[in-house]
């Protein structure tokens, strides 16, 4: 069993989250996994994303279970989220357990102030590479839709965040199945797919 733990705050981007949300509870249909997909955020009332969607987290930060995944996803919300101690502590402390830790978008940059992607290369929205360059000791990678440094994955802005849900299946369960996960959701993107060859592109391969 994996379990998948997606952040949710108001103002977050409907498919920074949404799409590898798609991903996660694909591959575990196509499993016929246990896996656990759940969505969590400071409080229990519903959450209003950055275009009006209104979504109900599943567990607040303090009653969900042990996470194997952490997914991070940005929208305007992060720039009042990045001062908020409550989940940025939540952030810092289950990142230091989970198994792999990952953003999409200006989720990077609530990673980076609570500190896993503090001495690393990553990925963010393409508006934002400088702001996030600005806050000192990261390497922002411009020419990769994500990129993936030890446990941490970041990702560049809204789709970019499916590529790299994609790229986790395979290194939890096989490029095998990842592609079969990408075919059941019938995602076929331009610019070019990375996450089906591991190998190729500009983005640095896991160490």
């Amino acid at each position: 069993m994996t379990a998948y733990g997606i952040l949710l705050f108001d103002g977050a981007e409907e498919l920074d989250f949404a799409g590898p949300w798609e991903v996660f509870t694909v591959s575990r249909m196509l499993r016929a996994a246990d896996d656990a997909v759940v969505l969590i955020a400071e409080r229990p009332e519903p959450v209003q994303c950055a275009k009006g969607m209104r979504v109900l987290p599943d567990h607040t930060l303090d009653d969900h279970p042990m996470l194997d995944v952490l997914l991070v996803p940005g929208g305007r919300g992060t720039r009042r989220e990045v001062a908020n101690p409550a989940v940025i502590g939540w952030i810092r402390d289950t990142a230091a357990s989970a198994r792999w830790v990952t953003s999409v978008c200006t989720g990077a940059l609530l990673l980076h102030e609570a500190g896993p992607a503090r001495g690393r290369r990553v990925a963010t929205h393409h508006a934002h590479e400088a702001a996030l360059e600005a806050r000192g000791d990261v390497t922002v990678v411009r020419d990769a839709r994500y990129v993936v440094d030890g446990n941490l994955v970041t990702s560049q802005g809204v789709s970019a965040g499916i590529d790299m849900a994609l790229w986790l299946a395979g290194a939890l369960h096989g490029r095998d199945h990842s592609r079969a996960v990408r075919r059941q959701i019938q995602y076929e993107p331009a610019p070019p797919y990375l996450a089906d060859e591991p190998a190729a592109g500009s983005w640095p391969s896991p160490r």
